[in-house]
């Protein structure tokens, strides 16, 4: 029989155990951000961090600082800190793939955020980039049937660049067939810089004497630059520019009518999702098990993925409220030097 000082012991050591159990209750969960640079980033993050520690896990990052070398020591640093899972934010695709794979060897599930890491034992979670593509080119065809398209992709690196632009293609193909629409210039946007973009957009004009009608920018940052390129010819406002993300300052540029539409992808939801999911295969969920997942073979490589695709929202100038209202940015944000009477929400 016990004595009364061995039981208290073990009653403390048995409390010790359980405190230490509950503490440990979720994994370590590491996300290798390509960059900072993008206003969006911070709040996926934010939205990571906290599905994460409401699981009981714990976050932990690294920001590659759009180096793809860093990426690869940073994702090898993550797993040295104890992550049962990784949310990868590529900065080259292709080349953040050792790095991967020696992840998936070691047991690690692993998560490709917003842009794909085409290979099959990953998970691919993103809203519908194809979609995107089209959405952004349905609105810059509206006010622009006929005319000189330039087309500001995304980075060359990047499949979700080619993603977009296969979007976009799908709804100006029969114009450009038909002799209505022609494409004076296609450029890849190195790293998605906005001084790229803006270089890009200004040899555009260059080439064809400022006879551009319409832009298909691949996503606000980019738009930007192109945006600063027409200004800087007295043409913004007067040439249908596209984006996505709904930064701040792209949704003000919709409100100023300098940008016809941006692409909402709320980030939030994202975020709680790559969250829930790095910690649901963590926990010994298989790809397939994942609720809304599905198989999807259209990359690059056409490999067997198992994906989850969130539905992204074009914004214009006249559904600003859904950002509003949805809390992603304030009517104050959105409607800065707007003139009165202008714009239905900022009245």
């Amino acid at each position: 029989m016990l004595s009364k000082k061995h039981a208290l012991i073990s009653l403390a050591a048995l409390a010790l155990s359980a405190t230490a159990a509950f503490a440990q209750k979720g994994p370590v969960v590491g996300v290798s951000w390509s960059n900072f640079q993008e206003e969006r980033w911070k709040t996926d993050e934010a939205a990571i961090k906290a599905a994460v520690e409401k699981a009981g896990g714990t976050y932990v990052s690294a920001d590659a600082q759009s180096s793809p070398a860093k990426q690869l020591t940073d994702i090898e640093s993550l797993i040295s800190r104890g992550a049962k899972a990784l949310i990868v934010l590529a900065q080259d695709a292709d080349a953040v793939r050792p790095a991967v794979e020696k992840a998936i060897a070691e047991g690690i599930a692993v998560v490709g955020y917003d842009r794909l890491i085409e290979i099959p034992q990953t998970f691919y979670l993103t809203f519908d980039n194809v979609e995107v593509g089209r959405l952004q080119a349905r609105e810059v065809f509206k006010l622009k049937p006929e005319g000189n398209y330039a087309f500001i992709k995304g980075s060359g690196s990047d499949p979700n660049a080619n993603f977009l632009f296969q979007g976009s293609m799908e709804v100006l193909k029969p114009a450009i067939d038909a002799g209505k629409i022609k494409n004076v210039g296609e450029a890849y946007t190195d790293g998605w810089l906005p001084a790229n973009a803006q270089r890009n957009m200004e040899q555009f004009l260059t080439k064809n004497n400022n006879k551009i009608d319409a832009v298909i920018a691949a996503n606000d940052g980019t738009a930007g630059g192109a945006i600063a390129a027409l200004g800087a010819q007295g043409l913004a406002g007067s040439v249908p520019v596209s984006g996505q993300d709904a930064d701040k300052a792209a949704l003000n540029r919709v409100a100023l009518g300098t940008q016809t539409v941006t692409v909402f992808k709320d980030a939030r939801e994202l975020g709680r999702n790559a969250a829930e999911i790095a910690i649901q295969l963590a926990g010994g969920k298989k790809l397939n098990e994942i609720q809304g997942a599905k198989s999807w073979n259209l990359g690059p490589k056409k490999q067997n993925m198992t994906a989850l695709f969130l539905t992204p929202v074009a914004i214009t100038k006249d559904n600003l409220d859904v950002v509003i209202n949805a809390g992603w940015a304030s009517k104050e944000v959105v409607c800065q030097g707007v003139k009165a009477g202008t714009v239905k929400v900022c009245n």
